[in-house]
């Protein structure tokens, strides 16, 4: 079965920071209007190469207007409808009772505009065309470089140009799909993030690919400078005798695989952790994965003592 995971397909971020405290009143008087998150902010950055539209979604930390000298770590997201929310307030629950993660900027990956939100991560999300056999026949899948080659030209330097971001500070968080494209960079181009959180990455993909790429990786380099977090439900382990668990893919042991590959490696730059986390299967691990990769990718100081 294809683990094309969706959370959360509705699209509610819309309009710029304006338009969204005008929504915020409305909701106050009582007239239905959609709630909207408030202290975001949405642009508009197309990618001039496909001609599909994208949006990213921005949230910056409290601090951000109080400390104008002050540059700031950036998180990217991708799955944002579902995964830039969570983070958000994940983010800051962690720090109301004293610092634990550093503030930073967060930024949250759209899909497609006027897509199909399945449609579009199928396709931007996935590293080769070989689909999984239960995807529907007009399924559109291997457009991960592209996507890839959009983030890096387009999106990056949109947020660098606009925000008061830490070049040496740039982290991506990817669950599932999302996770598979994060591996997909991390052994082509691991420069363009400093940092990972690879969620339940759907490391079976087309026959486990990603390690064919992985060994490509290794073959050619001495070095992977990255800090690496990965994280996996207990329940995402294959067994056919308890339903709580994976009937046939095991997102467990393909996770636990790649990781002792790269350690064994011995990339003297390579920082990786990885965690199984108990009682979660691929739906529900997602929030307490995001809390780990957070703390273990950004502590706060007094938190990192």
């Amino acid at each position: 079965m294809g683990m094309a995971l969706l959370w959360g397909c509705d699209n509610a971020a819309t309009g710029h920071a304006d338009g969204m405290e005008m929504a915020a009143q409305a909701v106050q008087e009582g007239d239905g209007k959609p709630y909207a998150l408030l202290g975001s902010e949405v642009w508009d950055v197309p990618d001039p190469v496909s001609g599909r539209g994208y949006q990213v979604f921005v949230s910056l930390p409290p601090s951000y207007a109080k400390e104008p000298r002050r540059t700031y770590p950036v998180l990217y997201v991708t799955d944002a409808d579902y995964a830039f929310p969570v983070v958000r307030q994940i983010a800051r629950r962690l720090n109301v009772e004293g610092p634990k993660v550093h503030d930073f900027i967060l930024v949250g990956l759209s899909y497609a505009k006027g897509d199909d939100p399945v449609r579009s991560r199928r396709r931007d999300y996935t590293p080769t065309a070989r689909g999984p056999s239960d995807a529907p026949a007009d399924a559109v899948h291997g457009g991960g470089a592209a996507y890839q080659r959009y983030l890096r030209d387009r999106v990056l330097p949109f947020v660098a140009g606009r925000y008061r971001t830490d070049p040496r500070k740039k982290l991506f968080l990817g669950h599932s799909y999302g996770a598979l494209l994060g591996t997909q960079i991390l052994f082509t181009e691991p420069a363009m993030f400093d940092g990972y959180i690879l969620g339940s990455p759907s490391l079976w993909y087309d026959k486990r690919h990603m390690f064919a790429v992985e060994k490509a990786y290794a073959a050619a380099h001495r070095d992977l400078p990255a800090k690496v977090y990965v994280y996996t439900g207990e329940y995402e382990a294959a067994r056919a005798d308890d339903p709580r668990f994976n009937k046939t893919m095991d997102m467990v042991g393909d996770s636990d695989a790649m990781v002792e590959t790269l350690k064994r490696r011995g990339y003297p730059g390579l920082q990786i952790r990885a965690d199984v986390l108990n009682d979660e299967d691929h739906v529900s691990v997602a929030p307490r994965g995001f809390t780990k990769g957070l703390t273990y990718l950004l502590p706060a100081p007094l938190a990192a003592e």
